[in-house]
């Protein structure tokens, strides 16, 4: 089996992507590593974003392809498993796996399980057009629900913000808002088009969702690939201490809590 990997990135320098550790991992699971999206322009509309990713499977040439951004990572331990995992669901379009969102490198939560990996050699005509933002995989014009698809534990690790300035991600939230309003005619949750509005909206959803950040890990836990610039974030970084918000967030919401556990135990510590 030929495993491919692809991932988008744009001046990943300037956005302080982790991207030279995310193709070491990469390179160290896939035979094949290929990156679009290089050229993204500054103004855009959603359903670029599914052709983006459409351009990345198609330049793959695995028979299994797997869509990573570029500030995800997969767990060295993994490095076999995946592998047999896949060869185990040739007649499924995707596998699912779950998905752990990091604001700092010492709490998660469970956010998701991701249909992130492809069965192209059996279904090459996937295709990054479906779901509320018009990127997700279909196959014959029918979203794949995660829930409907094989489902395996091998954790997606997502360190969202975790580099980036807030500089960085006023600019980054505001384009991201503009492209919903270009395909959607509103900005939803996404507060607006300036930098400010869009990091006020963002920074609010943040707080809402670190609240059920209840999970631990140690930094030696993490993929390997990443502990050393876990270990050294600036303070000026979202992952220091997500600009004081883990100084101020020390409230115990019991409701939360219950949930957070809830959902780990059933969708990754009790599953085979």
């Amino acid at each position: 089996m030929k495993l491919s990997i692809f991932t988008s990135m744009t001046k990943p320098d300037e956005r302080n992507d982790p991207w030279k550790e995310a193709m070491e991992c990469y390179r160290d699971f896939a035979d094949e590593v290929v990156v679009v999206g290089e050229k993204w322009p500054k103004e855009f509309t959603f359903e670029y974003i599914g052709e983006v990713f459409q351009e990345g499977f198609h330049k793959s040439t695995g028979d299994w392809v797997v869509l990573m951004d570029v500030d995800t990572f997969l767990h060295e331990k993994d490095k076999d498993k995946i592998r047999r995992v896949l060869d185990k669901y040739e007649n499924f379009p995707a596998v699912a796996f779950p998905k752990f969102q990091f604001f700092l490198p010492q709490r998660f939560n469970f956010k998701s399980k991701m249909c992130i990996a492809l069965n192209k050699k059996s279904f090459p005509n996937i295709r990054f057009d479906g779901g509320p933002d018009l990127c997700q995989p279909t196959v014959n014009e029918k979203l794949i629900k995660p829930d409907s698809a094989p489902y395996e534990k091998i954790v997606i690790w997502n360190y969202e913000a975790m580099f980036r300035t807030k500089d960085i991600i006023g600019k980054d939230r505001a384009r991201f808002a503009r492209a919903w309003f270009n395909s959607f005619g509103n900005y939803g949750d996404r507060g607006g088009p300036s930098e400010e509005e869009a990091y006020n909206a963002w920074f609010e959803m943040i707080s809402k969702r670190y609240s059920f950040h209840y999970l631990k890990m140690k930094i030696e836990d993490h993929p390997i690939y990443i502990q050393k610039r876990l270990s050294n974030i600036p303070n000026d970084q979202f992952g220091h201490n997500m600009f004081g918000l883990a100084d101020e967030n020390k409230n115990f919401h019991l409701n939360n809590f219950i949930k957070t556990y809830k959902n780990y135990l059933v969708n990754y510590l009790l599953v085979k």
